[in-house]
């Protein structure tokens, strides 16, 4: 009873948090008058898929589309490896002081955005650096707290009977992190990636700061730029939107498997 229970009500949560997704789907396939319509029309009729098409024809949508996933992916990459060897080291190797180190990496994470932004572009600004991808992709070459915190974790749980395999093969450190260890920590690897993907794509506000020049503009700036673009066409907006939304339901979906798995086993022992 008690299952079935827990079970209805993680049903009807996945149902609310439907709701405003399927609410958006409905709003892109409208028109105009139906989107304004009060009371509000929630089944379009007919149903204009043809809105999704005038997107791309109206806007860069593509140019858009392919700075996002260039920032992305890059992102993603560099993130997954430097935390994991940052992990690997304060997890796995007899450093000085990596107590220290690792509560004033995750004490960063306390640090909202906005305080870090000023001295952040004024870097990036000496660097020459502004209006090109780099400040969006640096950065996460430099490791994350959360990426960090959650790959040590993982390491943690490793046993030491497979490092001390590899050594007596001959194994050197890096050989022991590379072929031993990293393969372990798949799961790890694939939340931090997905939680990478998500944060890269739909940053909003680094590349309003970053970035001014439209061709360069990131998906969700491009998005948000065609308000003023579609004025008495939301629904396009809207579609829009939707769209954007794709790349991060696929990565989800392909990583789910891992990605659940990792969740669940970061925090068994620290």
């Amino acid at each position: 009873m008690r299952r079935t229970v827990a079970y209805i009500v993680v049903l009807l949560g996945a149902l609310v948090m439907l709701v405003p997704f399927l609410a958006a789907t409905g709003n892109s396939l409208k028109s105009f008058a139906q989107y304004i319509q009060i009371p509000p029309v929630w089944v379009p009729s007919p149903a204009r898929w043809d809105n999704y098409a005038e997107v791309w024809r109206r806007t860069p949508f593509g140019r858009y589309l392919l700075n996002s996933l260039v920032i992305a992916v890059f992102a993603v990459a560099g993130n997954v490896l430097t935390s994991a060897m940052v992990g690997h080291a304060l997890a796995r190797m007899r450093l000085p002081g990596r107590q220290v180190l690792l509560t004033a990496a995750l004490g960063t994470m306390m640090l909202p955005t906005v305080i870090t932004i000023v001295p952040s572009f004024v870097l990036f600004r000496s660097f020459d650096w502004l209006d090109t991808m780099l400040p969006l992709i640096v950065p996460y070459w430099l490791a994350t707290p959360f990426g960090i915190f959650l790959m040590r974790q993982t390491f943690l749980g490793i046993p030491k009977d497979f490092e001390e395999a590899a050594s007596l093969d001959g194994a050197n450190p890096w050989q022991v992190f590379w072929r031993v260890h990293l393969p372990l920590a798949k799961p790890a690897l694939a939340t931090l990636s997905v939680f990478t993907f998500m944060a890269s794509w739909s940053a909003v506000l680094e590349p309003t700061i970053y970035l001014t020049s439209p061709e360069n503009y990131t998906l969700p700036i491009g998005v948000m730029s065609l308000k003023g673009e579609f004025l008495g066409n939301d629904q396009l907006v809207t579609a829009a939107a939707m769209m954007s939304l794709l790349p991060m339901l696929i990565v989800f979906v392909l990583a789910q498997r891992y990605f659940v798995r990792g969740a669940m086993s970061a925090g068994i022992k620290g």
